[in-house]
């Protein structure tokens, strides 16, 4: 079985800092009247704020990183690779729809959502049913495990946002959840072929 090369390393390893980086500067530059517990990223990234150029970059950063680690992940089947490049498409996209600075907007909020779903269901889209050795992170019943733990941060991200609790914090444990997963496996790609 082929290996995801070493720049695949680089492309997931910074999706996760990109992300967790460019928030924690973000509400320190939005100042005292962000609440990240009961606020989105998006608010971070709205027309206006404080740091929209800032998340925007990040956007397109955590996209790219997205669709190069998806060209990068030879090992994995082929529907689970295009289904991350989707992922990483749908966060380029955001840039184009970014939220209002009030309210919601039809169509951020189907981006966001489609871009949810792909990256929540690309794991086990991407598990190598083989006789040979397969990479940890590419057999079935781990990625079958990491998608419904994103599947169901995504549904309680939901929740939140319905009931508005705290949909800060679960949209942060479902993006990072999201951003960490592609590291994981070229990680178990690399050590595998190793």
């Amino acid at each position: 079985m082929r290996s995801a090369p070493w720049w695949a390393l680089v492309s997931s390893g910074c999706a996760p800092v990109l992300l967790v980086g460019s928030w924690t500067i973000a509400q320190l530059r939005q100042g005292p009247e962000y609440d990240p517990a009961g606020q989105t990223l998006s608010v971070l990234a709205s027309y206006g704020a404080a740091s929209y150029w800032l998340m925007t970059g990040m956007l397109l950063a955590l996209g790219t990183c997205y669709v190069v680690t998806a060209h990068a992940l030879r090992p994995a089947a082929p529907a689970g690779r295009v289904a991350l490049a989707g992922g990483g498409l749908c966060a380029l996209a955001l840039t184009l729809v970014p939220a209002p600075s009030s309210g919601g907007a039809l169509e951020h909020g189907a981006v966001s959502t489609m871009g949810l779903v792909l990256l929540a269901v690309w794991p086990p889209l991407a598990a190598v049913r083989d006789r040979r050795p397969v990479p940890w992170g590419l057999r079935l019943d781990v990625s079958l495990a990491a998608s419904a733990l994103m599947g169901a941060s995504a549904l309680w991200f939901l929740a939140e946002l319905q009931s508005e609790g705290a949909p800060g914090v679960a949209e942060r444990v479902v993006t990072s959840l999201q951003a960490l997963w592609p590291f994981l496996v070229v990680v178990s790609c690399r050590r595998t072929a190793a």
